[in-house]
């Protein structure tokens, strides 16, 4: 049986932080008040730090809902970075349509690996109970560079109106570079491929 954890951790309320900052980034970029966007995405990337710092330092602050609420948050805030930057004429269009399809790809396969690792009989209520832990994500080498470049470019793609450097080449070879790590990603976190490596499922 699957056991039940404290989902009241520090990781997991600054990831839940920076969810909330998500909405407010796409505001602040739909706006053009980039200035202020960096500083909110600075911090928005410190929470990031912190709570991956904290979880792996102490043994009570890591649980199998901060192994899944730590990527969502992620792929959450860099899903509305790249629609509003996409506005912003930042980001080309077809470089976040694939960035937005493959992260939809994979919260919808949490969604299902939540729902096949829940003994019966399954219910809505232990469904969505966040103390129910049935399983833990392993993310792989290649997620956690591809997630590092599309920051690295968001960085850039918000820091480019502020310096001037928006017809840079090197944001343009930052675009072929985080297109290739999205689908190398996606590639090693099909089913088929890599998909038992990444999912360690709790037994009680």
């Amino acid at each position: 049986m699957p056991g039940y954890e404290n989902p009241w951790t520090i990781p997991n309320m600054l990831s839940m932080t920076r969810i909330g900052l998500a909405p407010v980034l796409g505001y602040l970029i739909i706006e053009e008040d980039f200035n202020i966007a960096l500083g909110v995405f600075a911090l928005a990337g410190l929470t990031d730090l912190l709570d991956g710092f904290i979880a792996r330092n102490w043994a009570n602050q890591k649980s199998a809902l901060g192994s899944a609420l730590d990527p969502l948050a992620d792929k959450i805030l860099i899903s509305i970075l790249y629609v509003s930057l996409t506005y912003a004429d930042l980001i080309p269009v077809p470089l976040t349509y694939m960035i937005i399809s493959r992260d939809v790809l994979l919260i919808a396969a949490v969604f299902y690996v939540r729902y096949r690792t829940l003994p019966t009989p399954r219910t809505l209520a232990k469904y969505f109970n966040p103390c129910y832990a049935t399983a833990r994500l392993k993310p792989t080498f290649i997620s956690k560079v591809n997630t590092a470049v599309q920051l690295i470019l968001v960085a850039a793609s918000l820091a480019a109106p502020v310096f001037n450097y928006s017809d840079s080449i090197y944001l343009q070879m930052l675009w072929c570079c985080t297109a290739l790590t999205t689908a190398a990603s996606a590639y090693t976190y099909s089913y088929y491929h890599y998909g038992r490596k990444t999912i360690q499922v709790i037994k009680g």
